[in-house]
């Protein structure tokens, strides 16, 4: 038998644009590999966005900016080109913006805290047509996966405007297979990959986070034995109304909302799917502390959601005592 061992090479690397070739693979694994690869590299990387502006003397996205050209329609479009790169897992996180005068407002003009690198300062946001124009903008930026409506966000501020979040910061992911030639044998495949981002990440940092995804995905699977996938099933059962229920309907503060968020938790069953192993793995969630757990679950027992995991975890007498006490 013929042993195979692909190779990966670079054709092609810089900030925003890589071609990658990985081959020879076996007839149908190009297909394979590449189309997991590319679903990962465009939903699942974590990115920065805007989330919402609060622009003085605007209250909704219709109002007119004083002394501007552009309209408020407009400003939130150009600032969704906003690109950045967030160091650290802290969010969400504050910047602000002040200009004066007749001129051109850019993103150079945003004042950011230190975990903040905007990675398109040149970026056109509104011209302001008039000496005495004062214009002032807050925006808060967190960090994220794929693609967030404005209207999915939390409830906001009096006078808060909510931005379309585009978090992945892979533009564009394409690939396309080619026949590999192995001694006297063609009937391998070659993948082509090609990966354009928005340069805060490489896209060779892009295919390497994407691969690991998967493995970590794969490898998770293949660790499931028989006896070990049936009981899995049997203790999934939670009614997919309740399931599917985004946490938005919790109506968490911002605290633990924002951190069950960043851990990739948007459904009422991934927490409880959670709780059935133990409180302690939603306390493992970053900067998810006791106070935040007590009152996630008062919600869930308020809106009956408790039921769907019955006996409730870490259900002693003394401990439901202690709840019903609250």
């Amino acid at each position: 038998m013929l042993d195979i061992f692909p190779k990966i090479e670079a054709d092609a690397s810089s900030k925003n644009y890589g071609k990658f070739i990985i081959g020879p693979l076996e007839s149908g694994y190009g297909v394979t590999l590449g189309n997991a690869l590319r679903r990962v590299l465009l939903s699942s990387l974590p990115g920065a966005a805007v989330t919402s502006i609060k622009v003085d003397g605007v209250h909704h996205e219709f109002t007119p900016i004083p002394n501007a050209k552009e309209d408020t329609t407009q400003l939130i479009l150009n600032v969704k080109q906003l690109r950045m790169k967030m160091h650290g897992d802290e969010g969400p996180l504050r910047l602000s913006l002040e200009a004066r005068g007749k001129g051109n407002v850019t993103a150079a003009d945003i004042q950011a805290p230190a975990q903040i690198e905007i990675i398109n300062p040149d970026l056109h946001l509104l011209t302001l047509d008039s000496d005495d124009a004062q214009f002032t903008m807050d925006l808060t930026v967190n960090k994220g996966k794929g693609y967030h409506p404005a209207e999915s966000g939390s409830k906001l501020a009096i006078d808060e405007i909510p931005v379309d979040a585009i978090y992945t910061p892979v533009r564009k992911a394409n690939f396309r297979v080619e026949r590999a030639r192995v001694q006297q044998m063609t009937n391998f495949d070659s993948l082509v990959m090609e990966i354009w981002t928005d340069g805060s990440i490489t896209p060779r940092e892009a295919l390497t986070e994407s691969a690991r995804l998967l493995v970590k995905l794969l490898g998770m699977v293949a660790g499931f034995a028989g006896e070990e996938t049936v009981e899995a099933v049997a203790e999934s059962e939670i009614p997919s109304r309740i399931y599917e229920t985004p946490i938005e309907e919790l109506e968490l503060s911002v605290r633990a909302y924002n951190c069950l968020k960043r851990a990739s938790i948007t459904k009422v069953g991934e927490i409880l799917e959670k709780l059935k192993k133990g409180k302690e793995e939603l306390l493992t969630i970053r900067n998810f502390g006791q106070k935040s757990l007590d009152e996630l679950m008062e919600r869930l027992e308020q809106k009956g959601y408790l039921e769907a995991i019955q006996p409730p975890p870490d259900s002693a007498p003394a401990d439901s005592a202690g709840m019903d006490g609250e």
